[in-house]
C-alpha cells in the first residue's frame, strides 16, 4: 500500500485551529455530512469479487455485513451494492471513523476507508451591539459610537467566517483585507459606514456555505435648533404651523399641542398642521415638541403666539383737482403677516381696488399706500378702507379724502407783498415826520458817512444876549431888594438853555455808531419838547 503524507490544513475561529488530516497508511478518506447517505468502496479492484465482508475497526473490529449469506445480516442502514460496496444511509457523527474490507478470492485482501462525518453551519447569528432596532428588524447606530461585531453558527468542524461589506448603490467587497475573525469592532461610526453587513461561515471539511446579511443604518441627531412659526396657508385663508429640526437623519417626528392644556393638534413628520379659523383666537398659542431616534432624550420645543393686526391711519386727507395724494396705512401686532387690501368707499365697501395707473398700491413690510394719480372731485373724494386680515382676525379703518379746487397762489403773494410795502411806506412817513434828525443819522449811517464828530444843534435868537445881559444886572443888583434876590436866585438855579419863553433849546449831542445813544437822544428831544411846553406856562404866570 502506497503511503499518505498527511495534508494539514488551519483555519482560524474565535482563537481556535481547525485541523484537517488525513492519516497515513490509508488507502482511502471519504468525507460525508449529517443526514445523508454514503457508498464506501472496497478498494479499486474491478471484474470478479470473492467474499466481502466490512468491519468497524476503531479500537477493536466490529462486524457489519457480510456477502456470505450464512453470516448474519447487518443493521438497517447498512448494505452492500454491487456486492462489495459498503451504503450507509442518514450519517450521523457517531458513523464517523475506520471501516476496513475483507476480501476472499484465491487470496485475502483487505482495504481501509477512513470515513469523516461534517455538519453545518447551521444557525448562523450575527450580532451587532451597541444598535437600537426597528419593527421591520433593521438595526441603527448612532453616529460617532462605537459597535461590535460578532458571528456564530453550529458546525462540525468550526467554521471559516469572512466578513463582507456592501454600502448604498456600490457592490459588496470583502470587508477590511479578508477578514476571517468571527468579531471586530468599529470605532467613530460615520455615514459611509451604512449599508449590508455580510457573515459568511464556510465549513472547510465540506465546504458547504451559509451566510446571513444585516442591514446597518447610521442615524445623526439634529444639528440645528428647533424652529416653529405660523404662516397663512397659500391657496386658502387657514392658519399653517409649521416646525422644523433641520441636520438629522431620519427626520424627527413633530408634536403639536395647544397651550395651556396640552390639547394634541396632530403629529407627523413634516411638521406642518392646518388649522381654521373656528380653532384660532387673538394671543393663543401653540407648542411644538419634536422628538429623534437617537437625539436627546427630552427632545426640544419651542412655542408660537398668534395675534390679529392692529391699523393706524390719517383719518383725513385732502387733494387739489388735479394733483396727487398717498394714502397710508401702518399694521402692527400681526402674527402671522397680515394681508392689506384697498377698498373703494362706504357705498361699495367690497370691492378691491385694483393697481392701475390712476391708483397705484405699493406694500413695504407691513405699511402699504394707496397714490391717487390725477384727483377728480367727482370720481376720487369719499371714504377709503384700508382693510388688513390674517387667519386670526380683521381689521378696517376709514380714510376721508377731500378734493379741493387749487388756490390763486399768485394773487396771494401779489396782495401780502402789496401790504408789506404799504405798511412800509406808512412807517418810514411817519419817522421822517416825527424825527427827521433820527432819519437825516440814519440816512447817513447807511451812507457810510463818518459820523464821529460831535455834532451840536443850537436854536437860537437875537433875545439870547439880551437875557444873559439882564441876568448880569440881576446878579448885581442883589443887595437893592429881597424879592429881587429870591427872583434871581431862582432864575440861577434854572437851566440857562430853558429860560425866556423857551427859544433856547437843548443841545443834542449825536454819536456815529451808537444805536443806544441815538435811542436815548431822541427820547431826550421829546422831553425838552415836552419841558419847553412848560416853562413857556410858567413864564406866562410870572411878573415881568
Amino acid at each position: 500500500m502506497a503511503a499518505r503524507a498527511p495534508e494539514p490544513r488551519v483555519l482560524l475561529c474565535l482563537g481556535a485551529l481547525l485541523a484537517r488530516w488525513v492519516a497515513a497508511g490509508l488507502e482511502a478518506v471519504v468525507i460525508g455530512e449529517v443526514h445523508e447517505n454514503i457508498t464506501l468502496h472496497c478498494g479499486n479492484i474491478s471484474g470478479t469479487r470473492g467474499l466481502v465482508t466490512w468491519y468497524r475497526s476503531d479500537s477493536e473490529p466490529v462486524f457489519l455485513l457480510s456477502s456470505n449469506s450464512s453470516l448474519p445480516l447487518a443493521k438497517p442502514r447498512f448494505s452492500l451494492l454491487n456486492a462489495s460496496s459498503l451504503h450507509i444511509e442518514a450519517l450521523s457523527l457517531q458513523d464517523e471513523g475506520n471501516y476496513t474490507c475483507w476480501e476472499m478470492l484465491n487470496e485475502t485482501r483487505w482495504f481501509q476507508v477512513w470515513l469523516q462525518v461534517a455538519s453545518g453551519p447551521y444557525q448562523v447569528q450575527v450580532n451587532i451591539s451597541s444598535t437600537g432596532m426597528l419593527p421591520n428588524g433593521t438595526v441603527y447606530a448612532a453616529k460617532g459610537s462605537q459597535v461590535d461585531f460578532n458571528c456564530s453558527s453550529s458546525s462540525r468542524p468550526p467554521p471559516a467566517v469572512e466578513w463582507w461589506f456592501r454600502a448604498p448603490d456600490a457592490r459588496t467587497e470583502p470587508f477590511g483585507n479578508n477578514l476571517t475573525v468571527s468579531c471586530f469592532t468599529l470605532l467613530l461610526m460615520s455615514q459611509n459606514l451604512q449599508g449590508n453587513y455580510t457573515c459568511m461561515a464556510v465549513n472547510g471539511l465540506s465546504g458547504r456555505l451559509r451566510k446571513v446579511t444585516t442591514e446597518l443604518l447610521v442615524y445623526s441627531p439634529p444639528s440645528s435648533d428647533l424652529k416653529c412659526w405660523a404662516d397663512t396657508s397659500p391657496g386658502s385663508f387657514m392658519l399653517q404651523l409649521t416646525c422644523r429640526w433641520d441636520g438629522g437623519y431620519p427626520e424627527p417626528n413633530f408634536l403639536w399641542t395647544e397651550e395651556p392644556g396640552d390639547v394634541v393638534v396632530g403629529t407627523s413628520k413634516l411638521g406642518v398642521e392646518m388649522l381654521n379659523r373656528s380653532q384660532l383666537s387673538d394671543g393663543k398659542k401653540f407648542k411644538c415638541v419634536g422628538s429623534h431616534i437617537v437625539g436627546p432624550e427630552l427632545g426640544a420645543s419651542c412655542v408660537v403666539q398668534i395675534r390679529s393686526p392692529s391699523l393706524l391711519a390719517e383719518p383725513m386727507r385732502t387733494c387739489f383737482v388735479g394733483g396727487n395724494v398717498t394714502l397710508t396705512c401702518q399694521v402692527s401686532g400681526a402674527y402671522p403677516s397680515a394681508r392689506v387690501l384697498w377698498l373703494r368707499n362706504l357705498t361699495q365697501p367690497e370691492v378691491v381696488i385694483q393697481p392701475n395707473s390712476h391708483y397705484i398700491i405699493t406694500q413695504n413690510g407691513q405699511s402699504s399706500t394707496l397714490t391717487i394719480h390725477n384727483c377728480s372731485q367727482d370720481l376720487d373724494e369719499g371714504y377709503y378702507v384700508c382693510r388688513a386680515e390674517n387667519p386670526v382676525g380683521v381689521r378696517e379703518v376709514d380714510i376721508w379724502l377731500s378734493v379741493k379746487e387749487p388756490l390763486n397762489i399768485v394773487g396771494i403773494v401779489g396782495t401780502v407783498v402789496s401790504l408789506l410795502l404799504l405798511g412800509l411806506a406808512i412807517i418810514s412817513g411817519l419817522m421822517f415826520y416825527y424825527s427827521p434828525v433820527f432819519c437825516w443819522k440814519l440816512g447817513n449811517t447807511i451812507r457810510g458817512q463818518d459820523m464821529g464828530d460831535v455834532m451840536v444843534l443850537v436854536d437860537e435868537e437875537e433875545e439870547v444876549e439880551e437875557e444873559e445881559d439882564a441876568v448880569e444886572e440881576d446878579e448885581e443888583e442883589e443887595d437893592e431888594e429881597e424879592e429881587d434876590e429870591e427872583e434871581t436866585q431862582e432864575r440861577e438855579d434854572l437851566p440857562k438853555e430853558m429860560r425866556k419863553h423857551g427859544h433856547i433849546h437843548r443841545v443834542t449831542a449825536l454819536v456815529n455808531g451808537n444805536i443806544d445813544w441815538m435811542a436815548s437822544a431822541l427820547q431826550a428831544l421829546q422831553d425838552d419838547s415836552s419841558e419847553q411846553q412848560s416853562d413857556i406856562v410858567q413864564e406866562e404866570d410870572r411878573p415881568v
